[in-house]
């Protein structure tokens, strides 16, 4: 079995020679970043929408966009929801099969005619 130190030492000279043209989250740690402004937080505080959670015992307000929000979608999912239920069927084999079951009630009302 051959040794895998070549391959080592190269993936490491290769690892070196890359590292400084590859782009890290945050910029690396190179100077400002292009992606924020001064005063933009570099790493979040880990809260979701950095915001501070309430002190114990309070409920959050509400901004005054949440309730319209929350009311037109609950009425989108409702409208939706018995809109496509209630649409009629207009595929091609339910038509097909709409027209079989009337071709087979017309021959069965038909007399049966013998040619004897």
């Amino acid at each position: 079995m051959p040794s895998l130190k070549p391959f080592a030492a190269a993936a490491n000279t290769l690892r070196s020679r890359l590292s400084p043209s590859l782009r890290t989250r945050g910029g690396g740690g190179h100077g400002p970043s292009r992606w924020t402004s001064p005063g933009h937080e570099d790493h979040p505080k880990g809260l979701p929408f950095s915001r501070t959670p309430p002190p114990p015992g309070e409920s959050r307000k509400w901004e005054d966009w949440e309730l319209p929000c929350y009311i037109t979608s609950f009425l989108t999912i409702v409208i939706l929801g018995v809109g496509l239920s209630a649409k009629p069927d207009l595929t091609i084999e339910t038509w097909a099969h709409q027209k079989a079951l009337e071709r087979l009630e017309l021959e069965a009302a038909q007399p049966a005619v013998d040619s004897d």
